[in-house]
């Protein structure tokens, strides 16, 4: 028998991730993003720079963001500047010469955790890469080297998440 949201039994958590995005406009995206904050248990989602959280937003986002921690910031570099100052590891989700896969990344359970995607076509900013404390990605195997900013992030929280517990 298939379960429903009714009658499935997870067991609710919440963990100590924040999801920083970076410059992420597009409103499925962004609904999609509080979709898997929810599903992840993160602490909190900030959504930084022009975002509206309109209608197609609300569709793909299924009323969570009704019930996800989020706020709405200018600039994601002050964001990351300031977590970064309140000890969270600053851990940018990019493909850079210097990342690396994130299933090999022991994430720590010490400090808090930000976690910053960026712009559905430039990436996270050369400034927030600069001041991330690790940079990971996502192994691809076939030609293309980008993925969509939602479904890299699913892949990294699961990694995360599953250290966690």
């Amino acid at each position: 028998m298939q379960l429903t949201h009714y009658n499935t039994n997870f067991t609710k958590r919440t963990f100590p991730i924040t999801l920083v995005c970076d410059n992420v406009t597009n409103a499925p995206n962004i609904g999609s993003l509080f979709r898997i904050c929810d599903t992840f248990g993160i602490e909190k989602l900030i959504l930084c720079g022009d975002v509206s959280l309109g209608r197609k937003m609300t569709k793909t986002s299924r009323a969570t963001e009704k019930t996800v921690n989020f706020e709405i910031k200018e600039s994601a570099s002050t964001v990351v500047q300031d977590l970064k100052r309140e000890g969270y590891q600053i851990i940018s989700l990019e493909i850079t010469s210097k990342s690396k896969p994130v299933h090999t990344h022991i994430f720590s359970k010490e400090k808090p955790i930000a976690l910053i995607i960026g712009d559905e076509n430039f990436g996270v900013s050369e400034t927030i890469l600069k001041n991330s404390d690790d940079i990971i990605h996502i192994e691809m195997f076939g030609q293309n080297s980008s993925m969509n900013v939602v479904q890299a992030t699913n892949i990294a929280l699961y990694e995360i998440t599953k250290q966690m517990m």
